[in-house]
């Protein structure tokens, strides 16, 4: 069986990594092959840019070589795919070469797209790449006092962002002697400070403790950077003296070049991951890449790229799959610079956070330095 994945990423690498150990004699005696495909050799750890934001690490530190991850025998290609043919089982790369595949899995991952809401991009700063986190924290770094309003577009990659950049600069602004000339404003597009009930049910004190005001219903409808104003969709304006931003994201562009879904986004279905639709039977959608109503976060990807997984290599061994996805997510919330909690939730479940803790925080700092092994299918 030839599987082919696309796309370097978490849920691509940890797929690949957990496949190659439960299928390597099938490997070993070429009943089975492994190929990635790639649009770079780097991998980065993208929760990372968070603490770059912040001062507390270098974007070097967040990166290492993708052939270095994977098990021995995964075939990988730095050599990004532009055409997807799935009525005819493959895909033609950058390069021109095609590869062919038996089962294909898509995990292309997301991209912030700012430049969506004008004036955004020119007038914001914001953590999702190693050159806006460097400029993010030099930016706070520069901040003498005056109103940082926090605003935040929807879809967005990591649920829990909002809050831990909100929470971080508090502390990071209070270290600076800087608190009590500084207003938080922190804004959300519905009728409370997160997408999950429950969460926003604790944020929403944590905040009053602090002194951060918050508005909800505020959806951004541009930036007017010469009047340093964020409008709403609502008729709202909100002044800032510096604005972060959490901007809205898409799928990647080769997903609605290819036309496999609005927006970047492939249907997919919530259970067995697989691609709804007509071709939908050899292919498997992972992470931020699907359409489900879950959020687009690095462990969901880990735990969908588990199943999926568990089920090719059992369709290898057996003939069938034998797990289904439940929409199992894990996600760390930074509460400050030592503080954290947790939200733990699935299709059924919904999360119920605890007050934060420092035993909580040192377990997520400890697992920034473990990721590697979870990339590489350890953990």
């Amino acid at each position: 069986m030839r599987i082919l994945v696309v796309g370097g990423g978490m849920g691509g690498t940890i797929f690949a990594n957990h496949l190659a150990r439960r299928i390597h004699h099938e490997m070993k005696t070429g009943k089975a092959r492994i190929t990635m495909l790639s649009a770079s050799h780097e991998h980065v750890y993208q929760p990372g840019w968070l603490y770059v934001a912040m001062g507390r690490t270098t974007p070097d530190e967040l990166v290492r070589e993708q052939q270095g991850l994977l098990e021995p025998g995964i075939e990988f290609h730095v050599d990004p795919v532009e055409e997807f043919h799935l009525a005819d089982n493959h895909v033609q790369c950058k390069s021109g070469k095609v590869h062919e595949y038996d089962v294909i899995v898509i995990s292309t991952g997301s991209r912030p797209m700012p430049e969506n809401i004008p004036g955004l991009k020119e007038n914001s700063i914001n953590c999702y790449t190693a050159e806006n986190a460097v400029e993010f924290f030099r930016q706070l770094s520069d901040f003498k006092g005056g109103r940082i309003v926090v605003t935040v577009g929807l879809p967005h990659k990591c649920p829990m962002i909002p809050l831990e950049i909100t929470f971080a600069m508090h502390d990071f602004i209070q270290d600076r002697g800087l608190l009590d000339k500084t207003e938080f404003y922190y804004t959300y597009p519905i009728g409370r400070v997160h997408s999950l009930e429950n969460v926003a049910k604790w944020a929403a004190p944590e905040f009053d403790r602090m002194g951060i005001q918050y508005e909800t219903l505020f959806n951004m409808k541009e930036v007017d950077g010469k009047n340093a104003q964020v409008l709403s969709e609502e008729g709202g304006a909100v002044k800032y003296d510096l604005l972060v931003a959490v901007p809205p994201h898409k799928g990647q562009e080769v997903i609605e070049k290819n036309g496999l879904g609005e927006n970047g986004w492939i249907p997919t279905n919530r259970t067995s991951l697989h691609m709804e639709g007509e071709y939908g039977k050899n292919v498997i959608i992972l992470g931020d890449t699907t359409n489900l109503p879950i959020s687009k976060a690095g462990s969901t990807t880990h735990f969908e790229a588990e199943v999926a997984a568990e089920n090719v290599a059992a369709v290898i061994k057996i003939g069938r799959p034998v797990r289904s996805y439940d929409g199992k997510v894990f996600c760390f919330i930074e509460a400050g610079k030592d503080r954290a909690t947790y939200a733990m939730f699935d299709y059924q479940h919904p999360p119920q956070p605890k007050a934060p803790t420092g035993a909580v925080h040192a377990f997520k700092m400890a697992y920034n330095q473990l990721y590697w092994a979870s990339a590489r299918g350890l953990l």
